[in-house]
């Protein structure tokens, strides 16, 4: 089957296979954190994360013609703000799974984001998509206990919020290649992570880890800079410049579904009646903001 501009055009099965293995990454990576987490601070796997992305990789992707400023910001609120926020409340404070679930929401900031930024107007699906997100977050916050503490939660919400907040910087930057957007921003997620991890976690912490790091340990660390950013975002980039983002966006709706089923098969975390009905309310408001407006067009 020959790539297609229409948005009525299904994705080859190769193409299908490709997006799959995107989003399965993305989702049992929250497990690989977790095992980085384990033997690493969560600053300083954060700063080898965004370290490892940059280099060696922008010997060979060429830095995106994107004014320094946004790579700079992007870097900022996605290396110390999503990342380092993230990172530290899974240390302790949520389990993998529910982490994938929650920092999606970062969808309905992005949207807050463009009302306040861009004066961009929420529509009546959104609203109920937000209800629905809203009232899954509700029930998380209602039944905290060794899957999440209130700070776990609140930590996580901050970092969707950090993503939403890089996600109006990269509007800014307008259609780029995502890749090299992705390394060259990394290299400005390096100096905060840095001095963050050298104020909070301290030089003697920071090197004791280091050296006692393994090579499981660096093929964690490894995985979140070559398997995420690398194959992740490449791949994904090359999908959506081949198909209608409405045709591939909706995909990325198996991530949490990748993360929680692999906290469950991998770590043993427990998937109780009110886990599930979050993820089912959750997951809904995410399709319908994803799935609605694609299932109006087709209906007029």
């Amino acid at each position: 089957m020959s790539f297609t501009g229409s948005s009525q055009a299904p994705l080859p099965a190769r193409h299908v296979l490709l997006a799959v293995a995107v989003v399965a990454v993305w989702g049992t990576n929250f497990v690989i954190i977790k095992y980085a987490l384990a033997h690493l601070p969560p600053l300083l796997l954060a700063l080898l994360r965004f370290a490892l992305a940059f280099a060696p990789a922008a010997l060979i992707v060429a830095r995106p013609a994107v004014a320094w400023r946004v790579l700079a910001s992007y870097g900022l609120l996605i290396g110390a703000g999503q990342f380092g926020l993230l990172f530290i409340a899974m240390r302790a404070d949520i389990t993998p799974g529910l982490a994938s679930l929650v920092v999606q929401v970062q969808v309905f900031f992005t949207i807050g984001l463009a009302m306040a930024v861009a004066g961009e107007r929420v529509r009546g699906f959104q609203w109920a998509a937000l209800a629905l997100a809203a009232a899954g977050l509700l029930v998380i916050g209602l039944n905290t206990d060794a899957s999440t503490t209130p700070l776990g939660l609140a930590l996580v919400l901050l970092a969707a919020a950090a993503w939403a907040a890089g996600n109006t910087v990269a509007k800014q930057a307008g259609r780029v290649d995502m890749l090299g957007f992705m390394v060259w921003s990394s290299l400005f997620a390096v100096p905060p992570l840095l001095v963050l991890s050298l104020v909070f976690e301290g030089p003697a912490v920071m090197a004791q880890a280091l050296v006692a790091a393994d090579a499981g340990v660096w093929a964690a660390v490894l995985w979140q800079s070559v398997g995420n950013t690398l194959f992740g975002y490449g791949a994904w980039a090359w999908l959506l410049a081949r198909h209608p983002a409405a045709t591939v966006t909706p995909m990325a709706l198996g991530v949490p579904v990748f993360g929680m089923s692999a906290s469950t098969l991998w770590l043993a975390e427990p998937l109780p009646g009110w886990k599930l009905v979050a993820a089912a309310l959750v997951l809904g408001g995410l399709a319908i903001n994803l799935l609605w407006p694609r299932l109006v067009s087709r209906l007029r």
